[in-house]
């Protein structure tokens, strides 16, 4: 009983740090927000709610938070899979360059794919003296579709951290099995593997979605408030033009939990572990 006590107390004082950083950084400023959406007596949830801008940049958020998270998941399984087969030294470097996109802000990253991608960037010029429009090409970035792509510049590097140990503690003698008694390629790492690796699947796309769906740099700086998205949604409630700080504070409720529900339901379906 003493050595129980003695261990718990331990994890108690271990966990403190953790605990202080949550309260600081996560429980105060959520508290500071739901205590701002209430500074007119709740009613800046009925403007949100008769707002149809916000049920827009919702669907938008939504839309986005779902397209971007199953092609970053598309990308991110196949380099894993072929990471796997890497040997150990080359999987590694390959490892560190793929990561590096995590390094970058929001800013940085929609400035690059301007320069490349924009209406004067180095690809969309190569495409006009192929007799592409640049216009149109150039536009591209700044669609909806363009704002995906860059969104899943640095969310395909997450998917691959995620899953690759997934596929490393995989048996790939399942697959040989499987060739040799004439299932195809594509059908033995859908029906052998993927049922296996599904719950990192799954906690990728969770936790990718939420990163989408709060992502706000680079979305202002590729489109401004072209796209209705709802980290738009609260940056117009506060920007210059139309100041309602409760409302803003209401919209940062509505983003947070769409998050933790995200987050949760990666939570609920990871494999349990000791």
């Amino acid at each position: 009983m003493k050595t129980a006590r003695t261990s718990s107390r331990t994890l108690a004082v271990l966990a403190m740090p953790g605990a202080l950083v949550l309260a600081l950084f996560f429980v105060l400023p959520v508290g500071a927000v739901l205590v701002g959406a209430f500074t007119d007596g709740g009613s800046a949830f009925g403007r949100l709610v008769a707002d149809p801008v916000f049920w827009n940049g919702l669907r938008g958020t939504l839309v986005l938070g779902t397209a971007a998270p199953l092609f970053s998941l598309a990308v991110g399984f196949s380099v894993a899979l072929t990471l796997a087969r890497l040997a150990p030294g080359v999987r590694t470097a390959a490892l560190v360059a793929i990561s590096l996109p995590l390094t970058f802000s929001g800013l940085i990253v929609a400035y690059g794919f301007i320069l490349l991608l924009g209406r004067a960037g180095f690809v969309t010029l190569l495409l006009a003296k192929l007799g592409f429009d640049p216009a149109v090409v150039g536009g591209f970035i700044y669609s909806p579709l363009g704002l995906g792509l860059a969104y899943s510049y640095y969310l395909v590097p997450r998917v691959v951290l995620i899953v690759l140990p997934a596929i490393g503690n995989f048996d790939l003698s399942q697959l040989r099995a499987a060739r040799s008694l004439g299932a195809g390629a594509f059908r033995s790492v859908v029906e052998i593997m993927l049922p296996q690796i599904l719950p990192s699947l799954v906690a990728a796309f969770c936790l990718t979605s939420a990163v989408a769906v709060g992502a706000y740099g680079t979305a202002l700086a590729l489109v401004g408030t072209q796209v209705n998205i709802l980290p738009l949604v609260l940056y117009s409630k506060v920007s210059e033009t139309g100041t309602d700080l409760p409302a803003a504070s209401a919209a940062s409720l509505v983003l947070v939990a769409i998050c933790a529900l995200v987050v949760s339901l990666g939570e609920m379906v990871r494999p349990n572990r000791r």
